[in-house]
């Protein structure tokens, strides 16, 4: 049994969705409140067992590296303050994890920038978060998900993808899944047969969407390299993850954390208003000016 102990994010896109904020931050860095996306994506992939992240980046994101380096100059001046809690925070960040990264040079689609990995990946089973996705770490029982995925390629020495039911409406901003009508559960794999990548409502195989989690087998950067471009020279990763499926070597689990897409402003702001109503500093203070702010609108 081979253990997962990398983790890839594809991060060297343009972050079009987030303009004007991310005309020069990478949107992988937006922040709930205080805490850049970026943290908790990693802090997820910590607890579930992830020893090396690999950032695939493209020029002007070297913020995302250097926000887990050591800082010993802001931590001593934070102790002189008297402001221990915080040195302690930026300790934690400086050895939370090993963070390494390489160039996707040019913008030739998800599954390339996954691709770009493999120098350091190598042969080793591993793991794939998207950056603009994160799962709610504040909600009751935590995030779970992505340690299900890791268990299970683990176990089965099979590529594991996170799957979500969505609404008719809405699939076809997905890749969606073909499992044969089965119904996907939270704790053990189901077989899927094939994948489409935003396909129209009434040609989905299912309303069963592929989420921004992923724990692959190394066979992953085979299928990659066999694939052709597509649509506007990209490579996509669905269709590298087909070629697993009717190979069947795919599996797929249900997510069942509360999950928020970064990108969407409506969610990016709800993320903001969930997260704060579980800060006791602040969610106190909050559910009596959300309250006024309805009673004024």
């Amino acid at each position: 049994m081979a253990k997962i102990r990398k983790l890839v994010i594809p991060a060297a896109g343009l972050g079009t969705r987030g303009l004007p904020f991310t005309k020069e931050i990478p949107k992988e860095m937006l922040p709930i409140i205080d805490t850049p996306t970026l943290q908790f994506i990693v802090e997820e992939a910590v607890s579930a067992g992830i020893e090396q992240v690999i950032l695939v980046t493209s020029k002007g994101k070297s913020a995302m590296e250097d926000y887990f380096d050591p800082s010993p100059y802001l931590e001593e001046f934070l102790r002189s303050k008297g402001k221990n809690d915080l040195a302690d925070c930026v300790k934690r960040l400086g050895h939370l994890v090993e963070v390494l990264s390489v160039r996707q040079k040019e913008p030739k689609g998800l599954g390339h920038a996954v691709l770009c990995a493999k120098p350091i990946v190598g042969n080793e089973p591993f793991a794939v978060c998207l950056g603009d996705e994160i799962f709610a770490p504040w909600a009751k029982g935590g995030v779970q998900g992505l340690k299900n995925l890791v268990r299970s390629a683990e176990e089965t020495s099979r590529s594991v993808i996170g799957v979500l039911k969505v609404p008719e409406d809405e699939i076809c901003h997905y890749g969606a899944v073909d499992a044969g009508g089965k119904e996907f559960g939270s704790e053990s794999p189901v077989p899927i047969l094939g994948t489409v990548e935003k396909p129209p409502a009434k040609l989905a195989p299912s309303l069963y969407a592929i989420i921004g989690r992923y724990a692959f087998q190394p066979e992953i950067f085979e299928a990659l390299e066999s694939l052709s471009p597509g649509s506007q020279s990209e490579i996509q990763l669905t269709d590298a993850m087909n070629t697993l499926a009717k190979r069947g070597r795919l599996d797929g689990m249900l997510f069942t954390d509360r999950r928020y897409d970064i990108g969407n402003h409506l969610y990016y702001v709800l993320a903001q208003v969930d997260s704060a109503l579980h800060r006791p500093e602040l969610s106190a203070k909050i559910r009596p000016l959300i309250q006024k702010l309805l009673e004024e609108k």
